[in-house]
């Protein structure tokens, strides 16, 4: 946390007719009123009496049991479309929140809402617990965004919620009416080499590549003082699977990423995240601060070129592992965003895998943040 002493809210400045906005509550136990603060902060930063949708995020405190936030929640809004999920962390364009008990919340209204998905709707806001993905929903649809609940542990409980009620499926389906969406993401790595053949994989263990042993091909890629395997920083680097043909799929940005999660000096392989193929191409990358951050510029660049008129509001899912942890005790990627437009009303939680459709598929990303942007010049559900 940012040392949030007196939670606030903020509305858009720079256009009256905003009716979105943000407000993010912290307290030492998991009461319903935290959920109700947040809300009544961000109706207040919106001006608005009556909301036509709330995104609520509450942190992991709650997740044992968090319907009686989520019906007071609603109570404030006076409304019942109340989505979101309980997450390890969570926060606005103000300050963030991960280590204690607390609310986020993003109230929309006055002709921008949310509204369950149906066949025409052109890109699903997804929301889903980790036990309740499956690959074939994923794909079987139109693009999505969103993220994936949970907790610091990763096991658990999740809750996710849509109309103001717990989903008991895990998950939950939405488009945004009255505003057009831009969606993009930052996975944000170094990369240490280019795409080369996977020749020889059992199971989890990569055993050679590129004429050479997966061991020796990854250590000839970092500094010297780093090569040694007790030395290897295997929690920051990671294995990046081209889509598509391998010939620029890392300055595109077409690529899936997998940690790396051991070097073995026996054989000389390296354990990857995933079972692998041989004839499949992979390259080495690292985690790095400031190539996230630079990526996160980039993407936010991307998003907003040729747009007459700023943003009226953001939803943000960034890896908890990509969080103020990574960045030494500051979230970047929420501060990049809150810099590039002040006052802009976002809101975001900290999860466990990000939804985001690249190179015609959906695709789940680890260690990246997906952003979508609602701008105001809509003519109608997307």
């Amino acid at each position: 946390m940012r040392g949030l002493s007196d939670p606030r809210s903020v509305r858009f400045q720079g256009q009256d007719d905003v009716k979105a906005g943000s407000g993010i509550a912290q307290g030492r136990q998991a009461t319903p009123e935290l959920a109700a603060q947040a809300v009544r902060m961000a109706m207040h930063a919106a001006d608005l009496e009556i909301a036509q949708s709330v995104v609520l995020y509450l942190s992991s405190d709650f997740a044992h049991n968090p319907q009686a936030a989520i019906s007071a929640a609603a109570r404030a809004a006076q409304c019942t479309q109340i989505v979101g999920c309980t997450a390890a962390g969570v926060f606005t364009e103000i300050d963030w929140v991960l280590d204690a008990p607390a609310a986020a919340a993003l109230v929309l209204g006055e002709g921008v809402c949310l509204q369950p998905a149906h066949v025409d709707t052109a890109q699903i806001l997804t929301y889903s617990a980790p036990n309740a993905l499956d690959l074939g929903w994923l794909q079987n649809s139109a693009p999505r965004y969103g993220g994936v609940s949970g907790d610091a542990t990763g096991q658990g409980p999740f809750s996710v919620w849509q109309n103001a009620r717990i989903q008991a499926s895990g998950r939950c389906e939405l488009g945004v009416s009255g505003a057009t969406l831009r969606v993009d993401f930052s996975q944000g790595i170094h990369p240490l080499s280019q795409p080369a053949r996977l020749t020889k994989v059992t199971g989890h263990d990569v055993q050679s590549l590129g004429g050479m042993t997966a061991m020796a091909s990854l250590a000839r890629q970092l500094p010297l003082s780093v090569r040694a395997p007790e030395r290897i920083p295997t929690h920051l680097l990671m294995a990046g699977i081209p889509y598509g043909a391998p010939e620029n799929a890392v300055r595109e940005g077409r690529f899936h990423l997998l940690p790396v999660v051991a070097v073995n000096s026996d054989d000389q392989s390296v354990t990857i995240a995933s079972q692998l193929e041989p004839g499949l191409e992979l390259f080495w990358a690292l985690r790095k601060p400031k190539a996230a951050a630079d990526d996160m510029a980039a993407m936010l660049t991307r998003l907003t070129e040729n747009r007459p008129t700023a943003p009226r509001f953001g939803l943000m899912f960034p890896c908890m592992g990509r969080g103020p942890m990574f960045y030494g005790g500051a979230d970047r990627d929420q501060e990049i965003l809150a810099q590039r437009y002040p006052g802009l009303p976002f809101i975001g939680f900290y999860g466990n895998g990000e939804i985001a459709y690249f190179d015609g598929a959906n695709r789940l990303l680890q260690y990246s943040t997906v952003l979508a942007l609602g701008f105001d010049d809509a003519a109608g559900a997307v």
